[in-house]
Formats: C-alpha cells, structure tokens, sequence
C-alpha cells in the first residue's frame, strides 16, 4: 500500500466581522495547515481538489454579524468559539461511545479536513435534547480557564475558512455517488482542497462536461447566477412579447442573462451599469437596445423617463436603493419587479436608506416579490437544457471576469462591491 500524500492546504480566512464596505484585510490567506489527500475511511466524504471559485454579492451578507438571514454568517477568527465547537463535537461522540465515528471525525479534525459541522447553537440544542447540561457548564467552565492553556492554532482556523459557490474536481471518495476524476459543482471551502459531504446540503451536482461550454460557465452561465436570471425572469416577472424591460447591475453575473432573456422574449430593453465600458458591452455584446452609466445621471426618475416615456413593466431590480426607488415611480399599472439584491445597501454600517415611493406600488397594483434561486430548483433540469441551447446556437453570450489564484480571491470579492468586476467575478485556483 503507498504513502498518503500529505500538503498544506491553503485557505482565506475572515479576519473580523465587516461594519460598511469590505476591504481585502477584512480577509487573510493562510498557510499552516496540512491535509491527507484521502477520504477517511466510513465517514461518506469526498475528498476535492477546487478548480474555480464564484464570488457573489450575497457573500456580504455572511460578513456580519446577523443570524436572521437565509443563510449563517462566516465564523472570523474567534479561538474559545471554535475550541469549544470542537470540544462539543468530540464530547458528544465520547458520550455516546461512537468509537468508530469518533476516529473517524477526531481524523478529519486533525487533517483540517473541514465538512461542514453544525453550528454552535445547533449543537448546544442538540446537547440539551440529550440532556447533557452539565456537560455543557463543565466545556464552559473549561473553556473559560483554560483558554490560555491552548497554544495550537490547528483548531482556531479549522471552521473559518469563507465558502460559496464553487467547481472542483474529485481525489478520494467514500461515497458511491461521486468517483475520482467526477467534477462536481455547489458550495465547497475557499482553500485548495475540501472535505464534502452530500447529506451537508451543499447543492452538490456532478457536472456533464461539453467541449462547447467553458467549465468555469458552470458557476455562471450555468451555475447559480444564470438560474438566478432565469428563474427569477420568467418565474416572477412572467414576460411577453413588446414589455419594456429595465435591469440594474445589467453587466453583472446576473443581469447580463436578463437582458437577453428579455430579447429572446421580444421585449425592449434598458440595462444601467457603472462605467462607459459596461454600457458598451451592453449594447455591442449583450444585445441591450439601450443602456447608461448611472453615475452620471442627476436624476435618476429623468434618466428613466428618457429611456421609458411610456413607463415600464418590468424591472429586474439587483441594486435597490434609490435605483428602485425612481423604478417605482416610472412602472406603469400591474408592472412586475423582481428584487434579485440589494448590493446598494449591503455594505451599509448602520442605517439603511430608506424607500419613498413604495406608495406607487398600491396606485399600480404593482407585483414586488423577493427569491432566491433555491426556491426554483424544481426547474434547473429545464433551465440546463434551454440556457445551454441557447449558447451553442449562439443566441446568448457570457461574459466573465476570472481572477488567477486563491491569493487574489479577497480582491477578486471586494472588488464586487466597487464594481471593479466585467461580468461574473471568478477566480481559478488551479488549473483543470
């Protein structure tokens, strides 16, 4: 039998929690850990080598402090929290005498191998179902005085590392549903290798490799964004031949596939975008019939006038803010808005602006509905198939913005929300 290579696994950690806008320090990329590129065995983990990372506005979210999201916030660098997380881990299993389990797990822990466990308070709920309450006390009495007793930084880092949407390429398996050399797309660990599993509900999928479509694509065109477009086009704003159709951020991952989703539809339509090169893309690449440069209107209510004197009826809406606020007033009766994001406001430290013309909703019997993507998944079998139709008959294009290596990625984010991106913002971390 041979060796089991062992390498160090590099991984970007966040630092702190964010107040405002993000800025690459709020991020750090780490070496130090080291991990065996192999599968324990029994633990029904795949073992992966990342390929592509997709950076995506909802990541800011994760940067706060906030539990009542859709989604957990990322864990930053707190060391008693993750010490006692991993003492309540193995604790459980020890109670429980799940031996084999407990080597298994203890294994992974130590290789840095990191699946996604269940968060604190999950575990703190799960411990006082089993009535292990003085077992507890006694992990936070130890915690408390002991903390400095712990000089290892194996386990402060272990649970930190941000993740998101990703493409990689399977090494080792313990699950008879994905074999090396598979490529699987969903939300795997921003480092160079990561442990998975398919219970975590990580959205896995094993992708169909086509010499036509650029892998990266599967992040986009055809990962979570181009259904983001999809889904949210034809589930909510529901189109037809001749509507007038505006998209915000029309340059971005996702509005990009609008517009010409919209064209296909027979629909007219006006994207806004941040800079002269993006207005350009959008009219002499995407298909747009018009487009502007929001940061050099006044007003916005007069620049949408200009482009809609009869109003609209859809607005795919990935900014909010006071982009959604003059999109109000210009709707006309039963129009539909699809509020995709809000990356306006995400990076906001305290107050959000508020919206004043939300009143044009009740005179115009307008239809406001917020989605995610996930809410549709019962239609991604049809949205494969159209949205990769559409390509290879060369009805759609894609545009991307690919970083080279992990050490780019917390620049390759940040740069999101400053609009430094063309397109989808990826970054490669190896080669495939």
């Amino acid at each position: 039998m041979g060796e089991v290579s062992v390498v160090e696994n590099k991984k970007v950690i966040l630092k702190n929690y964010v107040d405002g806008i993000p800025t690459e320090t709020d991020m750090e990329v780490k070496l130090g850990e080291t991990i065996e590129l192999k599968a324990p065995k029994g633990s029904s983990c795949f073992l992966v080598k990342n390929l592509y990372l997709s950076c995506d506005p909802y990541m800011r979210g994760r940067m706060r402090d906030f539990h009542g999201s859709y989604l957990p916030p990322f864990v930053p660098g707190q060391k008693c929290c993750e010490v006692l997380r991993f003492v309540l881990f193995i604790g459980e299993l020890f109670i429980f005498e799940e031996r084999e389990m407990c080597r298994c797990c203890i294994y992974a822990l130590e290789r840095s191998c990191t699946p996604s466990f269940r968060c604190f308070d999950e575990w703190i709920y799960y411990m006082l179902r089993k009535l292990e309450i003085c077992y507890i006390l006694l992990v936070k009495l130890f915690i408390f005085f002991n903390d400095s007793l712990i000089s290892t930084d194996s386990f402060v880092i272990l649970m930190q590392r941000i993740e998101g949407f990703g493409l990689a390429r399977v090494i080792d398996s313990d699950d008879t549903n994905y074999k090396p050399g598979d490529i699987v797309s969903g939300i795997i660990g921003w480092e160079e290798y990561s442990l998975l599993r398919s219970s975590d509900n990580l959205q896995l999928r094993n992708i169909q490799l086509d010499d036509d479509i650029p892998l990266s694509y599967h992040l986009g065109l055809l990962g979570m964004a181009g259904f983001t477009a999809y889904a949210g086009f034809n589930e909510i704003c529901c189109p037809k031949k001749g509507d007038s159709v505006f998209v915000s951020a029309a340059c971005g991952a996702v509005g990009q596939l609008v517009g010409q989703l919209a064209k296909l539809h027979g629909c007219y339509v006006v994207g806004s975008a941040g800079s002269k090169q993006k207005v350009e893309i959008l009219k002499n690449e995407l298909g747009y019939d018009e487009a502007f440069n929001y940061k050099e209107e006044a007003d916005l209510d007069t620049a949408l006038k200009r482009y809609f004197p009869e109003g609209i009826d859809i607005y795919f809406d990935n900014v909010g803010g006071s982009m959604l606020d003059a999109a109000l007033l210009n709707m006309k009766v039963r129009g539909r808005i699809a509020l995709c994001g809000m990356v306006s406001l995400q990076s906001l430290s305290t107050s959000s602006q508020g919206i004043k013309n939300l009143y044009s909703a009740i005179y115009k019997r307008l239809r406001l509905e917020g989605f995610l993507q996930s809410d549709y998944l019962h239609i991604f079998p049809q949205f494969l198939e159209n949205v990769k139709r559409y390509y290879k008959e060369g009805k759609i294009v894609y545009v991307e913005d690919i970083s080279e290596g992990l050490d780019l990625a917390p620049a390759a984010l940040v740069g999101l929300f400053s609009g430094k991106n063309i397109g989808k913002q990826v970054v490669r971390v190896a080669k495939e």
